[in-house]
């Protein structure tokens, strides 16, 4: 997507219109207004108000501490800056997982300040719900693979879909939750040939990839990552695009480039 003064926001359909085309789609991570502005004068496509900002920006070790409020305050604050990015907002933890009912209620919350789409992390047993919100008019991307809110569950953070019967059943997840009505689907930290299978399987629903392999319709990184400034260990998916081009801006844009000319990801950041 080229950035344009008179360009229109972007909407679900330009999504699919992308997927359709072969176009990678860009995504990253955002918070607030100022980063929001950038990213559309950098033509990222899609932008991700992740519940990773309670490590980001909060400091936690999860995502587990992220509220519904701190989601619907910087969806509000990123909502302001932007003006062409298709935007999409986590369901904190424990926001969707009681009933479909609630996932409903806590939808139309962060529709109301901006999103144009919610993600919900988990495998066929979040059908129904995705179901029932794409039937209310809630577009819905699903989260395959490690997904960080079950990360005490998961024993970690590590690698999903390894082995037959581990890749079987997380292509039957992706199948069950396109069925259900996902229109875009994040992959993390899978190997890159079950993704480029559960890819190729997907009649309409575009594969996000994060640690996931190049076969993916897109690609997504936390934008600290992406610019080198998180805390901790450099995840092996990660790439840091400050050193060659020495400004945030410029990252994004390189960024952008690799992901759409597919130069990344490389071989070295897949599993």
């Amino acid at each position: 997507m080229a950035y344009l003064e008179d360009a229109k926001p972007m909407k679900l359909g330009d999504i699919a219109r992308l997927r359709a085309s072969g176009e990678k789609i860009a995504m990253l991570t955002c918070y607030d207004a100022s980063f929001a502005t950038m990213f559309d004068s950098c033509g990222v496509d899609a932008i991700l108000v992740g519940d990773s900002l309670g490590n980001v920006v909060q400091g936690h070790a999860t995502t587990l501490p992220v509220t519904m409020e701190h989601m619907e305050y910087h969806t509000a604050c990123v909502f302001r800056g932007m003006r062409q990015s298709f935007l999409v907002t986590d369901l904190p933890f424990g926001a969707y997982q009681e009933s479909r009912e609630q996932a409903m209620r806590n939808a139309a919350r962060l529709l109301a300040v901006g999103a144009q789409m919610v993600k919900v992390e988990g495998g066929a047993y979040m059908a129904e719900t995705v179901r029932f919100l794409v039937e209310r008019g809630v577009p819905v991307c699903a989260h395959i693979g490690l997904t960080p809110q079950a990360v005490h569950q998961l024993g970690g953070y590590r690698v999903q879909g390894k082995g037959a019967d581990a890749a079987a059943a997380m292509k039957a997840d992706a199948l069950a939750l396109e069925q259900a009505g996902a229109a875009m689907m994040v992959i993390e930290m899978t190997p890159s040939d079950v993704a480029a299978d559960i890819t190729r399987a997907m009649k309409t629903c575009a594969t996000i990839g994060i640690g996931a392999g190049p076969s993916c319709n897109g690609q997504v990184l936390v934008l600290h990552d992406m610019i080198g400034v998180s805390p901790g260990k450099r995840p092996r998916f990660v790439r840091n695009f400050i050193p060659d081009t020495g400004t945030v801006e410029g990252a994004v844009r390189a960024y952008v480039k690799a992901v759409k000319d597919g130069s990344f990801p490389a071989g070295e950041h897949g599993y």
